[in-house]
């Protein structure tokens, strides 16, 4: 799944050619993705004006000058693709339909953005934008990591009293959102905290540390224009950087990049998931 600085960045290079712009013609290739588009989305999107383009979580919201908001989830293989901007950011031509076009976006400009998702495991829905945030994906949605109200009290106290590991407790979207595996495995390395370690077992001080130091991963990588895994890509078909820049996620049985360090990169399982770590820098 794409984390925050992948939606991030797809959200940024889609502002230039979707903000304050009409789309001329929505087009719905088939009746849904991960679940059923909404009822006449084509017509409801056909006219309207994109006011502004927000991420929430990793979530891209589109308010229109409908009173409605469009989200979208790009799941596992989803793409946001634009070609043909007259502006000249983005120099792709319009190329031919694809397979996996479900919903292609006219814009008045002469833009086309192309959500392509050969999985369909990603998705889009229509909401009232007065109450886009009680939608079902967004309200329980905990503090944005890059915002003020994650904070080191916030994060101290969602974390109070808690026994799961500290790496299952910065997935968890109530906590904080947006945060996935490669991004809170990077966070950990970087306060050197085991993935592994119990929350109850960190001190106040070292969990308070952590607020600064998600915030910088996460502008580092939102800068180097997202990771580029799997099937993920920028908007104007760029491949993002950040992996390059990884100190331990993906790295099992590599050196650790920690100064002076000359242990190598492990790799355990926490719920579910693999976890990278460095036994020596982390505790």
């Amino acid at each position: 799944m794409p984390e925050l600085p992948e939606v991030e960045t797809v959200r940024a290079g889609l502002a230039p050619v979707m903000e304050n712009e009409v789309i001329a013609e929505a087009k719905v290739n088939r009746p849904d993705l991960r679940w059923p588009f909404p009822e006449r989305m084509a017509e409801r999107l056909t006219g309207a004006r994109v006011l502004r383009l927000r991420r929430r979580s990793k979530y891209i919201l589109a308010d229109l000058d409908t009173g409605e908001t469009l989200l979208i989830h790009l799941g596992m293989s989803g793409r946001m693709l634009v070609s043909g901007d007259p502006l000249g950011r983005f120099v792709h031509d319009h190329p031919a339909p694809e397979k996996h076009d479900h919903v292609v976006f006219e814009m008045a400009s002469g833009a086309r953005v192309t959500f392509n998702d050969p999985r369909r495991f990603g998705a889009m829905d229509l909401m009232l934008t007065a109450t886009a945030e009680a939608h079902p994906l967004l309200a329980a949605i905990g503090p944005e990591p890059l915002g003020n109200e994650f904070s080191e009290s916030h994060l101290i106290a969602a974390l109070k009293g808690r026994s799961m590991p500290i790496k299952t407790a910065l997935l968890d979207q109530k906590i904080v959102a947006g945060l996935g595996n490669i991004y809170v495995c990077e966070a950990l390395f970087r306060a050197g905290i085991l993935p592994s370690r119990r929350v109850n077992r960190i001190s106040e001080k070292r969990i308070a540390a952590l607020v600064p130091i998600i915030r910088q991963v996460l502008t580092d990588a939102i800068a180097a224009g997202g990771s580029s895994l799997k099937d993920f890509r920028q908007a104007d078909g760029e491949l993002g950087y950040f992996q390059h820049s990884f100190d331990v996620y993906g790295r099992e049985g590599q050196p650790c990049r920690g100064e002076g360090c000359a242990n190598e990169v492990h790799r355990i399982v926490i719920s579910g998931r693999s976890s990278f770590y460095c036994p020596s820098c982390q505790r």
